[in-house]
């Protein structure tokens, strides 16, 4: 069969430039192609960044612990401070929340130190904030307080023995028994600075206590320089033993001592001295 075939190459013919128009396009429908693989789309790259962003927010929201673990601490009370507070402090979310727990369930800080009492909160962090511990008093732990700061300050150490003066801050057991002997050698103790006179007492130690004691002068044990022999007036630490000797020779001599002043001005003793036996002595005939 013969068919007619000019209309189909009519309809399907190209001619030389539509053939090479055609060609370029096809090249630049290629390269678009091409390069739409080889660079990602910038918008989806922002969503992608914008997604980034958003959840490590969202990470550090859920572990805040890990941002307020760097806080800076500062003056604070742990029996008042709140929940932000404690954070800004430096403690973690959860310490904060336990803290306050122990507060709730009836604990009470009643000093710096206490802060290490509650178990959950790092031992590091507890001794970091330890210095920035400020307990406030209610009034009646004031007054309570002070009534136990006035007992202690009253303490007669004439009186007092060696279970009393060990409360006393810097005395132990060795101390207590040297001022209870060094007691019994003067009779007593007129005034307290003669506790600086105890053998190993530091000077430190009796500027910390002077406040909380006191001598009562009328419990002294006085001694008879008339009637007194040797042995009883060498007791006082204050007499050297020439010093002793000299006394009675004078009293043999004289018949006795009408008074301090006939020691000092016959030479017997110095007018240091005289001011440190003088509470001791009586001049009874």
């Amino acid at each position: 069969m013969n068919l007619n075939r000019e209309p189909i190459k009519n309809w399907f013919g190209f001619t030389r430039r539509e053939r090479r128009s055609t060609f370029i396009m096809l090249l630049i429908i290629v390269l678009m192609i091409g390069l739409r693989y080889t660079f990602p789309d910038n918008s989806n790259a922002f969503k992608d960044v914008t997604a980034t962003i958003s959840a490590r927010e969202s990470h550090s929201e859920l572990f805040k612990e890990d941002i307020s673990s760097n806080g800076e601490p500062f003056s604070f009370d742990p029996n008042t401070a709140s929940n932000e507070t404690l954070m800004r402090l430096g403690l973690a979310s959860k310490e904060a929340n336990t803290l306050i727990n122990y507060r709730n369930k009836g604990g009470k800080f009643r000093q710096s130190s206490d802060i290490k009492k509650v178990y959950g909160i790092e031992v590091a962090k507890a001794e970091k904030l330890i210095p920035f511990v400020d307990v406030k008093k209610t009034p009646v732990e004031k007054v309570r307080a002070q009534s136990i700061s006035k007992q202690e300050s009253i303490l007669n150490i004439n009186s007092s023995d060696s279970a009393t003066l060990v409360r006393l801050p810097g005395i132990g057991p060795v101390l207590s028994a040297r001022i209870i002997k060094y007691r019994r050698l003067l009779g007593g103790f007129v005034r307290i600075d003669q506790l600086k006179e105890v053998y190993g007492l530091p000077v430190e130690t009796f500027e910390v206590i002077k406040g909380r004691i006191f001598a009562d002068s009328t419990e002294v044990i006085r001694i008879n320089i008339n009637s007194a022999g040797y042995k009883e007036l060498s007791r006082l630490p204050y007499f050297e033993k020439y010093e002793v000797t000299a006394i009675l020779k004078y009293r043999e001599i004289k018949g006795r001592v009408t008074g301090i002043s006939d020691l000092t001005e016959n030479k017997l003793i110095t007018a240091e001295k005289a001011f440190k036996v003088r509470p001791y002595l009586t001049f009874e005939k």
